[in-house]
């Protein structure tokens, strides 16, 4: 056995912090080090007669099998290290637990011992580097003034929003809000009121995005954009019809716009079931012009497009 040999119990693999195991070529589990296997303890994976026999690959692919992808990514590329294909694999992917978020970095190398040629796969926490990039990604998304999501993410988010729904053949909406006359309150009372006044409105917006496929964004300038993944187009209006009541309640001081004294908003509307052959690009584009026949239509008020009709 591997792990009889002097050379192997001189090794420091045990003493590392690392989780490492070492397979075979059949992916057979010759050995596994302290941090394995408090690791595995802790999470819930215990193995009544250890590690050693179990069938790394075989357990990977069960992971697959149950919807884990980074399990199939794993077992492709530790496949190729043995087939000598390549000289080693790394792979980064996530551990979460239910009350912490981790990440960790496998790397699966050959080495020889005694003559034979083994695998060595070590599992590295990369959580606190993951946290930091995390950290500097959702500040490249966010605006700077309003703190809610900004065009890059709201194009990003949207993106991936319709091809879950083109996925699950479920309803997709989208509104485009439009503050009225946000100029005249500029002009009239100062910029820094206009800041406070988009503030204000964010986060009242934001307020209306607490789904998972849910996203507040500032469109650009004073216009905002509100995504309702898996929500068809009655519920939609009834939300969007709450928008425009909880902007009006705000109270904002807007005493030069045609629409009356306080802050108002102009809103498009609409809904779709993404399909393979359909066009996210036109579909925001209708969305826009629903936006455009709000204004048109004196403002204050939502002009709604319900594709599935």
């Amino acid at each position: 056995m591997l792990t009889d040999t002097p050379e192997f119990q001189q090794s420091i693999f045990d003493t590392l912090a690392d989780q490492i195991v070492v397979i075979d070529h059949d992916g057979v589990i010759l050995f596994s080090n302290r941090s394995w296997e408090t690791f595995s303890d802790n999470n819930g994976c215990v193995i009544r007669d250890g590690w050693r026999g179990i069938n790394y690959l075989e357990a990977c692919a069960a992971a697959a099998e149950s919807g884990d992808e980074f399990g199939e990514k794993a077992a492709a590329g530790i496949r190729e290290v043995i087939a000598r294909k390549r000289p080693e694999y790394r792979l980064e992917y996530p551990c979460h637990s239910p009350d912490e978020w981790r990440w960790f970095s496998m790397r699966a190398a050959p080495f020889s011992l005694a003559g034979k040629r083994f695998l060595v796969i070590s599992h590295h926490d990369i959580t606190e580097r993951k946290k930091a990039e995390e950290a500097v990604l959702e500040l490249s998304r966010i605006d700077g003034l309003t703190q809610v999501a900004n065009r890059r993410h709201f194009e990003e988010f949207l993106r991936a929003e319709w091809q879950r729904c083109l996925r699950l053949e479920m309803p997709l909406s989208l509104a485009l809000i439009d503050l009225d006359h946000f100029k005249r309150l500029n002009d009239t009372y100062g910029h820094p009121a206009g800041d406070a006044c988009l503030t204000r409105v964010a986060a009242t917006l934001g307020g209306f995005a607490q789904r998972p496929g849910d996203l507040c964004a500032r469109y650009g300038g004073e216009e905002f954009a509100l995504i309702f993944g898996n929500t068809a187009a009655l519920p939609a209006r009834g939300i969007v019809d709450g928008v425009l009541d909880a902007l009006r309640a705000l109270g904002i001081a807007n005493e030069k716009s045609s629409c009356g004294p306080k802050l108002t908003a102009s809103v498009g509307l609409g809904t779709i079931t993404p399909r393979a052959d359909g066009s996210l690009e036109d579909f925001i584009e209708a969305v826009d012009q629903s936006l455009y026949g709000a204004k048109s239509a004196g403002r204050d008020c939502v002009k709604v497009r319900n594709f599935d009709n």
